[in-house]
């Protein structure tokens, strides 16, 4: 559409009305900020000028799509200095969200109405940049700079109620917005000053360091989160100064390569939600899901569903076990009303929505069933037997198994179209990733089906085909064992585990063993032993750590000690001297790594599994791996994920750093195709 009909004026009387109409969400495209620019200019005269927006929102941020281009004019920053500036002065008429160039439009209008439930926030720092039209050098001039600091800097929102609070607006509507509109019009009060020409007291020396030194240690090396702060503090600059700086900031990090990880992040999350495997299918509408054991991880299944809105029946053994698993979910469900995560009546409603029974019976009439028992083949296949007996033909049955075949677990079911994997990641309420396995014989309708009940519970759905792990826990085998070569070739488990938390992971592989326990990964090292190429190199000390009892943090000692309640891991010489005796055994002559060494290793690992899973059909795209370890595994969101970081520094260097690791453990790496079109 013309600039014109995205933008459209309208008079009445002397009010003029100004609409955007740029859907979705109507972000600040070039068209939108030509069709605002001749908008100011047709409104010259009126008494007052509106600036609303149609459909379900304001204006909710930029077109990121520009952000890799040159800029085109009119720029954003010189718009909204024409709304501040026209002789007209502009109401800003606010609902849904007003996000980004949205909010520095509304900061450049002289008043500012929101209707009741309006949120607002400057979260550029998500898409690693700063503003660049002035909402680092408003925002603490209307409403202080503490404030600022949280929506810049973290990325938070805020409502509307608290932003009259903080002076931020002129009316809360509870009602009409464009009613509310002309009732303050009809007693339109004197203009105020322009917010680019008022003051601010920004952060003293030791307030700003104290800042500073928060959010550095928050980022893991994110560093939008700080530059945002420092262009907070330019707002102690004349304002044409300060925005001045802003803005060229703004460009450099746009086309930085911290940007534009998190761009593919951001849009990969979207991508991922619409698999090819699911095109033309209709999800079907769930609204009774059943789930087989009540134990941490059942109750975080049951959570999540509860939050999006399902009823709920927990199937136990029996009614001591059923009432544990009703006051496990109780419990996960109180910590959410304390963390304000949920409100008092929708705590209550929640918890309504829960059964636990502790017979089959009770998933009768559910639209949806989820195991959630040990993993182990035959336990797993007596649930469907149970499952299948009592529930309609047609009814969605799922695992959440890790690692086992789903073929195998599915193999007496009765109509296997309607049988899926379901692999949440633990805690279930809390992790964002849900895997979603595919049988060959599951029909569309239900994967379409369990990707969208995936994006009720607020999940980021990836579909995976079947294969050792699937997608995740493969990539973590391969993980692990990339670090256990290089642990019996000369590092330590505190090297390598520092050389992954310096590139950004929220710990290093032995550490998140100890948290998260050795047992089942042994228990699957021993259940594949038999399937294991002979040649592969094997390195045996987690089996022998486990031998010792030394199963992680629960049990205070595992890759590391740990001291009774505290969870800080201790090197430990016994576990040292293992590693240098099965060197010593294989006549391994240790050698030294820098942290660069050891990541280069690991993520070449990292990057060539992945684009074997791609090759073998099992994700649909480079893209979806990268959501899968930023959202199950911590991979660093501003990093993209370890296939946008191959991308990156070169698919080149990532063959040469992978032909690297394989000379080093001969027979034991198999090199994806896409390292090896790199030669051609």
């Amino acid at each position: 559409m013309p600039p014109s009909e995205i933008v459209s004026v309208a008079l009445e009387g002397d009010i003029a009305w100004v609409t955007i109409n740029n859907p979705p969400v109507n972000a600040t495209s070039a068209a939108v900020r030509a069709g605002l620019e001749s908008a100011i200019s047709k409104v010259q005269g009126a008494r007052v000028a509106v600036l609303k927006c149609a459909g379900k929102t304001f204006v909710a941020g930029g077109d990121m799509s520009e952000f890799d281009a040159a800029p085109v004019e009119p720029h954003l920053p010189d718009v909204v200095q024409q709304l501040e500036d026209s002789a007209t002065p502009f109401i800003a008429l606010m609902h849904g969200t007003v996000l980004g160039g949205g909010f520095e439009l509304a900061m450049g209008c002289a008043w500012r109405i929101a209707s009741a439930g309006t949120r607002f926030g400057l979260p550029e720092v998500n898409v690693g940049i700063i503003p660049g039209a002035g909402g680092t050098q408003r925002l603490p001039r209307l409403i202080g700079i503490q404030k600022s600091v949280d929506l810049a800097c973290r990325g938070q929102m805020i409502s509307a109620d608290e932003l009259i609070d903080l002076g931020g607006l002129d009316v809360v509507a509870s009602g009409d917005l464009e009613e509310a509109a002309k009732a303050f019009i009809q007693s339109l009060p004197d203009r105020p000053k322009k917010i680019s020409e008022t003051s601010v007291e920004v952060l003293s020396a030791v307030e700003f360091d104290t800042l500073r030194s928060d959010l550095k240690k928050r980022a893991k090396g994110q560093t939008s989160p700080l530059q945002n702060l420092e262009a907070l503090q330019w707002a102690a600059l004349p304002f044409s100064e300060g925005q001045t700086k802003e803005r060229a900031l703004h460009l450099k990090m746009r086309v930085g390569v911290e940007s534009k990880a998190l761009r593919h992040a951001f849009f990969a999350e979207r991508e991922v939600q619409k698999p090819k495997a699911i095109d033309g299918a209709v999800a079907r509408d769930i609204r009774h899901a059943a789930i087989v054991g009540g134990g941490l991880m059942g109750a975080g299944i049951a959570t999540a569903m509860l939050g999006a809105g399902l009823q709920v029946t927990i199937i136990e053994r029996d009614t001591a076990a059923a009432a544990a698993a009703n006051a496990r979910v109780a419990g996960l469900l109180e910590g959410g009303l304390k963390r304000g995560k949920i409100s008092q009546s929708k705590f209550a409603q929640q918890l309504g929505q829960l059964t636990c029974a502790s017979g089959y019976d009770a998933a009768s009439t559910a639209d949806l069933a989820i195991e959630a028992v040990f993993e182990d083949i035959e336990v797993k296949r007596a649930v469907f037997a149970e499952l299948s007996a009592i529930m309609p033909q047609d009814a969605i049955l799922a695992t959440n198994t890790s690692y086992i075949d789903p073929e195998q677990i599915f193999a007496a079911t009765h109509n296997q179209s309607r049988c899926v994997g379901l692999h949440f990641f633990s805690p279930a309420h809390v992790m964002k990733l849900l895997e979603i396995v595919r049988l060959p014989s599951t029909a569309p309708d239900v994967l379409a089906t369990a990707v969208s009940l995936g994006k009720r519970m607020r999940k980021v759905p990836v579909l995976s085909g079947i294969c050792d792990g699937f997608i995740g826990n493969r990539m973590l085998a391969t993980y692990r064992r990339a670090a256990d070569y290089l642990l019996a070739d000369g590092a330590l488990p505190y090297e390598i585990d520092a050389a992954m938390r310096g590139f950004g992971m929220p710990m290093g592989p032995y550490e998140l063993q100890d948290l998260t326990g050795l047992q089942i990964s042994w228990a699957n090292r021993k259940r594949l032993a038999p399937m294991r190429d002979p040649n592969e190199r094997y390195i045996p000390v987690a089996d022998q750590l486990c031998e010792m009892d030394r199963f992680g943090q629960r049990s205070g000692k595992g890759w590391y000690k740990y001291e009774v309640g505290n969870r800080a891991p201790f090197r430990d010489a016994e576990v040292e001297s293992l590693i240098l005796e099965h060197s010593k055994s294989e006549g391994i002559s240790r050698r030294e790594y820098t942290p660069a060494q050891i990541t280069k290793r690991i993520l070449a690992v990292m990057a060539n599994e992945g684009a074997r899973i791609v090759d073998e059909g099992i994700a649909e795209a480079e893209s979806h791996i990268d959501m899968v370890q930023i959202h199950g595994y911590g991979f660093p969101r501003w990093r993209g994920g370890p296939m946008h970081y191959a991308s990156e520094i070169g698919w080149t260097e990532t063959h040469r750093n992978m032909e690297k690791v394989a000379r080093e453990s001969p027979g034991s790496w198999s090199l994806a195709k896409r390292l090896e079109d790199e030669l051609r």
